[in-house]
Parts: structure tokens; sequence; C-alpha cells
């Protein structure tokens, strides 16, 4: 199907799906609730994915759904242009493909002048994470653009049997991002979702608790780092309850007004062997940056 009878075919109804929840049409612009749900950024997420927007490997099955929306800024009824939109997701044998040159079931796009985006793929399936659970079917999403923080997100699909027993998916949060599987006039599934972006984001209390634990300094294993999630918030524990850190997106967080002293800054992530891992860095008044790498035991 050519993009342009795509993109008319399914172009925003008086009702759309967004991370927001549901964004309703007043007659001149569009208006909801603005709180944009969000999620870390996960171990199979590969920079430098090619530009594209046909992502459907021939030779392998799943029947081909249409992902499509548009982004907006942050006064929910603007539509942003040029918004970088980032997808990847599992093939139908529950791999990611996270070293090829093809870079299979990963594509990046920018959105158009009327902030719309749209993905031909292949429908995702359960897969296993080791202990005998399943997360569901879903989509990977970031989307960035100058000025507003990096959205990390997922999306997952009604009817999947493993939503309610899988944390992230059954958390209150991720409500507005179970999106029903349509069919579109050419008879192929549509799954509609639509971006407000923020200039600042929360990350949900589920996506907090992955971060929660100890953390042993790779060079010094007398030396610790417990954070904890209270209020909405992850915190660093010190001898008196702990410090705040502030959510800049990426698994990114800093410690507000350390830049007295040096600014503070800590980088989680995922490491290949599915450890986690955190980097703390500390940017001296005189323009040096200490870096310190810790993973995480309990």
């Amino acid at each position: 199907m050519k993009r342009r009878k795509f993109l008319k075919g399914t172009a925003m109804s008086a009702v759309a799906v967004s991370t927001t929840g549901f964004i309703s049409f007043d007659g001149s612009n569009y208006v909801g609730d603005c709180k944009t749900t969000t999620d870390i950024l996960g171990p199979f997420y590969r920079p430098d994915a090619p530009v594209r927007n046909d992502l459907v490997v021939e030779h392998l099955s799943g029947e081909e759904v249409y992902l499509q929306g548009t982004i907006f800024h942050d006064n929910c009824s603007t539509p942003l242009k040029n918004a970088k939109v980032e997808l990847w997701h599992c093939d139908i044998n529950e791999k990611y493909d996270n070293e090829s040159d093809e870079y299979r079931y990963r594509a990046t796009q920018f959105t158009d002048r009327e902030g719309a985006y749209s993905f031909r793929t292949q429908m995702p399936v359960p897969y296993d994470v080791g202990d005998g659970t399943y997360r569901p079917a879903h989509f990977h999403l970031m989307i960035s653009a100058p000025g507003y923080q990096n959205l990390v997100t997922q999306l997952y699909f009604t009817g999947d049997p493993h939503l309610d027993r899988d944390r992230s998916s059954k958390a209150p949060h991720a409500k507005s991002r179970i999106l029903d599987l349509e069919k579109n006039s050419d008879g192929f599934l549509s799954v509609p979702f639509n971006v407000i972006m923020e200039k600042e984001l929360d990350l949900d209390p589920v996506a907090l608790e992955k971060l929660e634990g100890m953390f042993v300094l790779e060079d010094n294993h007398e030396d610790v780092m417990v954070f904890f999630a209270r209020d909405g918030h992850l915190w660093l524990k010190n001898e008196v309850h702990g410090e705040l850190l502030r959510y800049t997106g990426d698994n990114k967080f800093v410690i507000p007004d350390s830049h007295t002293w040096g600014e503070e800054k800590y980088f989680f992530q995922f490491q290949k062997d599915g450890r986690l891992a955190v980097f703390r860095s500390i940017d001296s008044p005189g323009g040096s940056t200490r870096i310190t790498k810790a993973y995480r035991v309990s």
C-alpha cells in the first residue's frame, strides 16, 4: 500500500488513542490529559536503526500490521514535525535482532509537517523471559525532538493472555497503551497511537521499581549504592534518608543542585549478559569528569 493512501485512510478520528489516555476534539483543537506514560530503556534498544517505514521481513511469518499516529507539542494540539520516531520489536521466534546489519524489526522515521508517522511491520509475539513467565507481545517506541525529553514507551494489544501477569502491562499507568487491533479499509491490521511530548517526564512507578536495589562498584566492592523508589521518584540512599534524583530521559538522572560542588549524574544501562549497571559521573567545577560503574546485586 502506498504511504499517501495509507495515511489518508488512517487519519485521526474524533477520539484518538495516545500516551495520555484519550484526546478529544473540541471543534478547533485536540484537548485532553497531557500526562505521558513512559518506561525505562530496556536491554534490546539499538541506536542508528535505518530510516524507513517498512519493516516487513518477507521470509518470516507474522500478520502485517500498520502502526501510525501523530506527534504533538506539549500544548496537546500543535503537530510536531521532524520528531524522530524509533520502533523496535521481537520476531516470530521471540528474538530481537541485536547483531545483524539488517536491523530486522528496527526502524527510524521522522514526522512530516503534520506530525504524522507510520510503520508497516509484522506482529510481534509474547516471549519467555527465562523463568517460565511471558512478556505480552509489544512494540517499543522512542520519540525525540529538540526541547523535549526523549519519550520511551511500550505498546500492548487488547486480548493478549499475558497482560494481567506482566508487571509492566498490568500497571494502571499502562492502560492507555493497551491498544485495539483494528482492520483498516484495505483489510490490514492497524494500530493508531498518538503522542504528546513533554519538556519533563516522570517515570511510571513500575519503571522506577526496575531500577531499585543495591549496586556494588566495579573497582571497589566495599562501596555500594542503594536506590529506592518513593513518591513517584527515584532516590539514592544516604545516612539520613536519601538524595532525590531528577529524571532527565533515557534512563538518566541527576541530583538537583549538585552543580554547586560538581554536577552528579546517574545513567542506568542493561548489559548484554542481562545485568543492570549504573554509571555515576561527577563533573567538577574545574572541568574534569570522574566516572564510576556499579552492578546491581540485589
